[in-house]
């Protein structure tokens, strides 16, 4: 199998069934379709036309600094105190891709949590303050472009 070259094409200039595979991909990611079958259906091809294209078509999302979030944390090693900080990540929008915890060492541990926030319902300077605010969390690093919170 070769190595996928990836180009960006104006969906105008592709075939139809292209622009329909990414709305059946939109439906998908929104949850308003809860399989691949539907999602086909609602954005009018085939199932077998989803499938032929699925894995070769793919939005462009021109990476946008600010909707990518790194923080390291100093957390007491408690019982909840890690869930509170990710229900805190869940609640607020964001997307969590990684979360990384060292094993606790004087009653502390180290977790770096990297997220998507395009759909952050604060500002992210607002969700840090309440993040500090959480029982727990006794510090908070941002790593974006080498500024710390």
């Amino acid at each position: 199998m070769s190595t996928p070259q990836w180009v960006l094409v104006d969906t105008a200039v592709l075939p139809e069934v292209f622009s329909r595979v990414l709305e059946a991909q939109a439906y998908l990611a929104a949850g308003q379709a809860a399989t691949a079958a539907e999602a086909a259906r609602m954005a009018g091809i085939s199932r077998s036309a989803y499938y032929k294209y699925k894995d070769a078509v793919q939005a462009y999302r021109a990476a946008q600094p600010e909707q990518l979030l790194t923080v390291h944390l100093l957390l007491r090693d408690k019982p909840g105190v890690l869930s509170a900080v990710l229900t805190a990540f869940a609640d607020s929008g964001a997307n969590i891709l990684t979360v990384n915890q060292n094993i606790p060492s004087e009653g502390r541990a180290s977790v770096s949590v990297s997220a998507r926030t395009e759909h952050l319902t604060l500002p992210v300077e607002q969700f840090l303050q309440a993040l500090r605010g959480l029982t727990g969390v006794e510090k908070i690093t941002r790593t974006e472009i080498g500024t710390t919170a």
